[in-house]
């Protein structure tokens, strides 16, 4: 997730909330940064660091900005760049959020 969509996923992580879980994964940087950026959007959902890429190399995300959805039975859609709102909550909505 990148500055530009940080707000829209915020706001759909609560839109979402009960039907999806969202995870934001940090890669590069470090931990300020992370911590900043957290802060700076008001980020309530959880976040984890990743700084070896293991979480990107297990969803197939070569960089950032990414974002991987994982539906009920581990079918993992990828979504490679920034990815806008309504597409955020078709992909949901496809994996049976």
């Amino acid at each position: 997730m990148c500055n530009r969509e940080a707000p829209s996923v915020e706001a759909a992580s609560a839109r979402w909330a009960g039907r999806a879980r969202f995870i934001g994964v940090a890669w590069n940087g470090d931990h300020a940064a992370f911590q900043a950026f957290v802060d700076q959007h008001h980020l309530t959902f959880p976040q984890i660091a990743d700084p070896d890429g293991d979480v990107f190399a297990r969803f197939g995300i070569p960089a950032q900005p990414a974002m991987a959805i994982i539906d009920r039975h581990g079918l993992v859609a990828r979504q490679l760049g920034p990815i806008e709102p309504a597409t955020l909550d078709q992909a949901l909505t496809t994996a049976g959020g």
